[in-house]
């Protein structure tokens, strides 16, 4: 199943993520060398707001990887939620559906 990790941020995102963008970006590599992230980034025009994508058979993948985010646990993120997501077209998708 996949999963989508959204963020809420502060408003001065941009400029505040700077310290903490190298540990961000490292704990989403890692993710992603696991095969648990598929994509992530942050919105554009304005940068207010971030989405992850996971996969996994629980959304645990997507808040274990919220809880040990820098930007959460130094405050840039002000929310955090995950929505599985049935994804049923295109590559990787994880729901099957009859033709």
């Amino acid at each position: 199943m996949h999963y989508l990790l959204f963020y809420e941020v502060v408003a001065d995102y941009a400029e505040r993520r700077t310290p903490f963008r190298a540990e961000h970006l490292a704990l989403a590599r890692a993710a992603h060398q696991r095969g648990e992230l598929v994509l992530g980034g942050a919105f554009a025009d304005p940068i207010d707001g971030a989405v992850l994508l996971f996969v996994g058979h629980s959304p645990t993948v997507a808040e274990k990887f919220a809880a040990a985010d820098p930007y959460v646990r130094n405050g840039l993120v002000t929310k955090w939620r995950v929505r599985a997501w049935g994804t049923v077209v295109g590559d990787g998708a994880q729901v099957q559906v009859p033709p």
